[in-house]
């Protein structure tokens, strides 16, 4: 490409006919913010038009974690107008993956939490390290995962067992991950980028042409979730910087458990 993008929070490498993405901040565990969203989506589009590349692969920089999912330090001090920039930049990177016409591989080398799984569901394969780990971290946070937790993880472990993910926040392994259908293989940490490769290449295989076709046509649950996600997304923008926000982010980085049941106390003004 010409008058390539340069990156600060993300590496891109082209490996023949596959481009690999990697979330490059093992200091905060791959954790995401704005800039990181932004310069996520960038790369997926410029890969989406390059004619050279098959399939692009995501994955996170380090041996501990994929990605953390939301960096909570932006949280404790939030506002409308920084949600707006979050959440747009967020839902921007995740239709970006679901619309480029190669398929996506979601290289899963540790933690995928919060809104590193979401990029997880919205991959279009997932191969995970046995170490890894999945989940949802929203309400426990102040947040909630409405970009692909809430809804197309749904349409992929059932419903029941998506409500539990989202609502408990709970961990679960790699293994149980691919038991539900969550991911698409489990292997041992050592082979995790070969097994990508030779996924890749079975894939660089097949037409383009007809896989583009088939990955389009197979968003049609994620076309018809988008409205209700548009939606979503303004409520957590109007939402952001509230106090279950505050709280939960608050603790997270004050390292303690967070306090959400003093907003389910009445009040002990018989006036207000």
């Amino acid at each position: 490409m010409t008058g390539e993008q340069v990156y600060d929070d993300i590496l891109v490498e082209r490996r023949g006919m596959v481009g690999w993405i990697t979330i490059n901040r093992p200091d905060r565990f791959n954790a995401l913010d704005h800039k990181t969203f932004s310069e996520l989506a960038a790369a997926f589009k410029a890969f989406g038009h390059e004619k050279g590349i098959g399939v692009v692969v995501i994955t996170g920089a380090g041996e501990k974690s994929f990605s953390a999912g939301g960096f909570l330090g932006d949280l404790a001090n939030f506002s409308t107008e920084q949600g707006r920039l979050l959440f747009d930049a967020a839902h921007e990177l995740l239709t970006a993956m679901r619309r480029i016409p190669q398929p996506v591989i979601a290289a899963v080398n540790g933690f995928a939490m919060g809104g590193g799984n979401e990029i997880v569901i919205c991959s279009d394969l997932a191969i995970s390290a046995e170490h890894a780990r999945f989940g949802q971290t929203g309400p426990r946070i102040g947040s909630s995962p409405v970009f692909g937790a809430t809804n197309l993880l749904g349409m992929t472990i059932g419903e029941k067992k998506a409500r539990e993910v989202c609502y408990l926040c709970r961990q679960y392994t790699a293994q149980e991950a691919f038991d539900l259908g969550w991911i698409n293989k489990v292997v041992p940490a050592g082979e995790l980028e070969a097994e990508v490769q030779r996924w890749c290449e079975e894939l660089l295989d097949k037409s383009p042409a007809y896989l583009e076709l088939s990955k389009i046509t197979s968003n049609v649950w994620w076309e018809m979730l988008s409205p209700a996600m548009e939606h979503a997304k303004q409520a957590l923008i109007r939402m952001a910087g509230g106090p279950e926000m505050t709280e939960g982010a608050s603790a997270f980085m004050e390292k303690r458990k967070p306090d959400f049941r003093q907003f389910r106390r009445e009040s002990q003004d018989p006036a207000a």
